[in-house]
């Protein structure tokens, strides 16, 4: 069987797919730059195709149709950037790749870390020489009630690291884990906007939670939460969390991921005017943590990601039931 590989990197795949395109005999074709109708050309020829976090809309989902794709595999937890709809219509498989969730939950606790002691402000004064106190006072973890909405893997994860900190931790999801209740208490939403002094997101991304985080959400929430994103960047709008840093409502926030990210993150775009205000003036707070979704780089998650990525697809050319198949919830 053949896989085409978009957005192929050499310094930390290229090893990983020759070992795993090996071992389940498979013939790869490789391109390093992200899927677009210009260069959809070059998987002609192969059912399966291997993408990360670029928009495949309707139009790229039907090109590849015609050209014969019957799946496409994205190398991510996150589906968002697919055209699910469409995919369904025309019947090209979607399947997605789960990896370690010790990733991101390790970063998420890096965030609320920095966010909760202010180290943004500390490392920019201390760059600068200046060591005043003024400013930099942060607070403590266990004195915090701590809502983690969505427990799948992640949310999990961070729920069992945080009971080490001593914090009382509300927890939301339509699914309750029994493992959850021995750490964290499952309430509504409503309850955790109203009583939680940091908010973490650990959801995927789709129809009924796209800017679940809005001004009226947010208007719920205690003065000064804080807010933490290391999902996707649609679960939050971009204008009410800029509103709520404004007015003072949001202490601080700690985010992975943006709205409109795709066709920034993973370039190097130094040179360029970014079409995205909100990220500037996000950026530009000194009580916002940006970075560039990075939470799930590790040599651990690569590894998962190519991995089964690659078996997604042998899955599927084997009649074999695939554990990453994504179907289209209407």
């Amino acid at each position: 069987m053949k896989v085409f590989v978009y957005s192929y990197r050499d310094f930390d795949e290229g090893e990983i797919f020759t070992r795993y395109s090996n071992e389940y005999g498979i013939e790869l074709g490789i391109c390093r730059d992200a899927p677009t109708l210009e260069n959809a050309y070059l998987a002609e020829g192969y059912e399966y195709l291997s993408i990360i976090t670029t928009e495949i809309d309707a139009d790229l989902v039907t090109r590849f149709h015609e050209l014969g794709v019957k799946m496409i595999s994205t190398r991510t937890v996150g589906y968002d950037h697919i055209d699910l709809h469409k995919a369904e219509e025309l019947g090209v498989q979607v399947g997605n790749a789960t990896y370690s969730p010790n990733c991101v939950a390790d970063y998420t606790i890096m965030l609320m870390l920095m966010s909760v002691r202010k180290m943004k402000r500390i490392m920019e004064r201390a760059n600068i020489n200046d060591f005043s106190l003024p400013g930099n006072q942060g607070r403590e973890m266990p004195n915090l009630t701590i809502g983690i909405i969505g427990t799948g893997k992640i949310g999990r994860t961070v729920i069992k690291y945080l009971s080490g900190f001593g914090c009382k931790v509300y927890a939301y999801d339509l699914f309750k884990h029994d493992d959850v209740k021995k750490y964290a208490e499952y309430v509504e939403l409503d309850t955790i906007y109203a009583n939680c002094d940091m908010i973490s997101i650990h959801m995927p991304l789709g129809d009924s939670n796209y800017h679940l985080i809005n001004q009226d959400s947010i208007a719920k929430m205690k003065d000064k939460v804080i807010i933490i994103n290391t999902a996707r960047g649609g679960i939050i709008d971009s204008a009410a969390l800029i509103e709520g840093l404004e007015s003072g409502k949001i202490g601080a926030a700690g985010l992975d991921v943006v709205e409109k990210e795709f066709g920034l993150y993973y370039y190097d775009l130094k040179s360029q005017v970014l079409d995205n205000r909100e990220l500037m003036i996000l950026r530009s707070y000194p009580n916002v943590i940006v970075t560039p979704h990075m939470a799930f780089y590790t040599d651990q998650a690569i590894d998962d990601m190519v991995h089964h990525s690659i078996k997604s697809c042998w899955l599927v050319e084997h009649g074999k039931e695939n554990p990453w198949q994504v179907r289209c919830s209407r």
